[in-house]
């Protein structure tokens, strides 16, 4: 592979200082170095048998396209002949073997590379000498199931080269592009103009993405005061999506307000500093409202489990009230039971008919009887009446 030409001179004065602004520390000391990728074979991309995974490669100069090569190994020989020139790539899901073969040509650094290849990586902005690596997880908010799709978008940005690495569906990268062809003034600035355009990009999309969860909420606290038995899981579904929503903004608050805090030190270009500032502005209301979100969900589950265990309480004090109207229609039936049991009883011992049986031919055996069975029937009556029973 031919020897990495030098940054031209004419371009050195013009964005490399603002991404200076930010420097992060070092990874960590205990952490393996990851394997030096080695001089790769552009042409393995262009294999036949799978979709390619360059979405697209454009070269520009002067803020105009001026080629737009089909493979890597096109787009190096056009940009190793355009002094003046910068390379835009994007892949989508790449093999590890177009990594390494751009790893090679561009000299990324192994930890970024590797961060590339796993994906699945927490924002962040990172410097290895003159390149850039940002980590941005970019968001979509799905109509159908109302749910919160996210995405993953790593960013190499280079002296002559911006190559972007997604992960997910979002997001929409070639309106992007269009954009910056569009205002060739701005695409002119090089690779540090085109990470402000991706950064704006992902952080408009999060405005469909606060709309649709914030409607989600007030659905949500409707369904909490009907007593929606299936509410509960939707809070908490929602929650998770927020937190994660959470994990994507708020890291993005520091990253840009480290590059705010070089503009002067660095001689950041102007515009570049009034966009820059723009974008930050948003992440800071969005990660404002994100974090309202999820405490208004949490308030909103507290309410949910104070209704549900008022409802609870009101199901329990219906239940003891029904047992003990219950108890009380029982007690009444157990009373009067007993007494018509008293003069069935005495019916009965004198219907028995036998010859030896006292009383049985006694004038008054029959009036002794039925008196019997009205003082019996009498006293129980009054028995259970003073024991409210009746």
């Amino acid at each position: 592979m031919a020897e990495r030409r030098a940054r031209p001179a004419s371009k050195s004065t013009r964005g490399p200082a603002w991404r200076r602004a930010l420097t992060p520390p070092a990874p960590p000391a205990g952490r393996p170095p990851a394997p030096r990728p080695g001089p790769a074979e552009p042409e393995r991309q262009e294999r036949p048998d799978r979709a390619a995974s360059v979405v697209r490669a454009v070269l520009y100069e002067d803020g105009v396209r001026v080629a737009a090569p089909a493979t890597l190994a096109e787009t190096y020989r056009a940009l190793r002949e355009a002094p003046a020139g910068m390379a835009w790539i994007g892949l989508a899901r790449p093999t590890e073997g177009e990594l390494l073969s751009l790893a090679s040509e561009f000299d990324l650094h192994p930890l970024a590379v590797e961060d590339a290849m796993e994906a699945h990586q927490r924002p962040k902005l990172e410097r290895y000498g003159d390149t850039l690596f940002v980590v941005l997880r970019a968001a979509r908010y799905l109509d159908a199931s109302e749910e919160v799709d996210f995405g993953e978008l790593h960013v190499f940005v280079g002296p002559d080269f911006v190559i972007t690495v997604r992960h997910g569906a979002a997001p929409d990268l070639s309106a992007v592009r269009r954009r910056m062809e569009e205002a060739p003034e701005l695409l002119r600035l090089g690779p540090e103009a085109v990470l402000y355009a991706i950064l704006d990009a992902v952080v408009d999309d999060y405005v469909p993405v606060v709309a649709g969860v914030q409607n989600d909420i007030d659905e949500i606290e409707t369904e909490v005061f009907r007593g929606d038995p299936e509410v509960s899981r939707r809070i908490y579904e929602l929650s998770r999506e927020v937190v994660e929503f959470q994990r994507a903004t708020r890291p993005l608050v520091g990253m840009l307000h480290g590059l705010m805090a070089g503009f002067t030190k660095y001689e950041t270009d102007d515009e570049l500093q009034s966009y820059l500032r723009d974008v930050a502005d948003h992440v800071t209301h969005t990660s404002e409202r994100v974090d309202g979100f999820r405490q208004a969900l949490t308030d909103i589950l507290t309410v949910n489990a104070t209704l549900v265990t008022q409802q609870q309480n009101a199901e329990m004090r219906a239940l003891a009230e029904a047992g003990f109207e219950q108890n009380e229609e029982i007690k009444k039936i157990s009373s009067w039971a007993a007494i018509l049991f008293a003069p069935t009883l005495v019916g009965t011992v004198y219907g028995m008919n036998f010859t030896h049986m006292p009383e049985l031919h006694w004038v008054f055996g029959y009036p002794f009887a039925i008196g019997l069975m009205g003082v019996v029937c009498v006293s129980l009556y009054v028995i259970f009446k003073r024991r409210d029973w009746l």
